[in-house]
């Protein structure tokens, strides 16, 4: 009872009495009706011994070709992309007079012996040249003499892997294959110069972009004045009697602690000043750092304000961050904090 009551616990079962039969009078139903071939039940867990059958779907190799022999030179490339999505490009320069056909069979070759070299069992090859595909398809006759020993070499690899087909791709989804063979035709070289692989990186910021480092100041910050005044009771150049009468009004919520400006809020907790450089990492630390919640505008400013940080711009420069953060996501691009605040 308690093995049949583990298997049934994962259904929501009622068990409820039936009063009008009672259960001597099913018990004597079921002994007068036994069979001679009666089998005891199974009380053992179905699970016991692993009973299932692991359907695993392989995602085959993908390789795209493309050659060409143009007036500046010949190149091959191919691409060879793996189940996961990587891709492993290949370009090679043809240091001899060949045809458009030869060029797409000797970047074929090239990719399919990368991807014997791999080991691959199952690959897909895609292709742009029509006359290629079908012929390796074997649904064209090869009228060219030249393209027959190529065809024969690519039957000979082929040999090596499992299943491997053959389909033709339009040029338009075949740039990259097409950009690594002009590549290659465009390359100038001597037989004594070594040609560097291509490393491909990805840029997140624009050139100009700098990071903020430590020792990056900001010589005009907007607390400039009312630190003068704090520290020397001095005013600005060419500044008017209205614009003194300010400045002394402002200057007595601030509170100067040797090099540091503070603010006075309401309740007397002091916030730091910073300046626009500092304000740029806070910014980008309140809303999307280690301690980001990609808050809204009010709520990122308490929270810059609880950090005891202060600038004068904080609620206008905020809002105007979220807002275009929101703009940029919606876009599909990223938002940039180096132009705030």
């Amino acid at each position: 009872m308690a093995r049949w009551q583990v298997l049934l616990s994962k259904f929501d079962i009622v068990y409820v009495s039936q009063k009008a039969i009672k259960g001597s009078v099913i018990a004597e139903f079921l002994a007068s009706r036994d069979l001679e071939d009666y089998e005891p039940l199974s009380f053992d867990f179905p699970n016991e011994e692993l009973m299932y059958v692991a359907t695993i779907e392989e995602h085959p190799w993908k390789l795209n070709f493309d050659g060409a022999s143009t007036a500046v030179g010949n190149g091959i490339g191919a691409v060879l992309v793996s189940p996961n999505g990587d891709h492993y490009p290949f370009t090679c320069k043809l240091d001899f007079d060949c045809t458009n056909n030869i060029a797409e069979y000797e970047a074929c070759i090239m990719g399919i012996r990368a991807a014997k070299e791999r080991k691959i069992r199952t690959l897909e090859v895609y292709g742009d040249s029509a006359l290629v595909i079908y012929q390796l398809r074997g649904e064209w006759e090869i009228r060219d003499p030249k393209l027959i020993n190529y065809r024969r070499v690519v039957l000979e690899l082929l040999e090596e892997f499992d299943n491997v087909t053959f389909s033709y791709l339009p040029r338009d989804e075949n740039q990259m294959a097409d950009a690594l063979e002009k590549l290659a035709s465009m390359i100038k070289t001597n037989k004594q110069e070594d040609v560097r692989p291509i490393q491909m990186s990805i840029s997140e910021v624009p050139a100009h972009y700098c990071n903020i480092e430590e020792d990056e100041k900001d010589n005009h910050p907007w607390y400039q004045d009312i630190l003068r005044y704090v520290r020397n009771r001095e005013y600005p150049e060419q500044a008017t009697e209205n614009d003194k009468r300010t400045l002394r009004r402002l200057a007595c919520k601030y509170v100067l602690d040797g090099d540091i400006l503070y603010k006075r809020r309401k309740d007397q907790v002091l916030l730091r000043c910073v300046d626009v450089v500092e304000a740029r990492q806070i910014l980008k630390e309140v809303h999307e750092g280690v301690c980001g919640t990609h808050a809204n505008g009010f709520t990122m400013v308490r929270q810059i304000m609880r950090f005891e940080y202060y600038w004068s711009t904080m609620e206008r420069v905020v809002s105007t961050i979220i807002r275009n953060v929101i703009n940029a996501r919606y876009m599909g691009t990223r938002f940039m904090y180096h132009t705030y605040p």
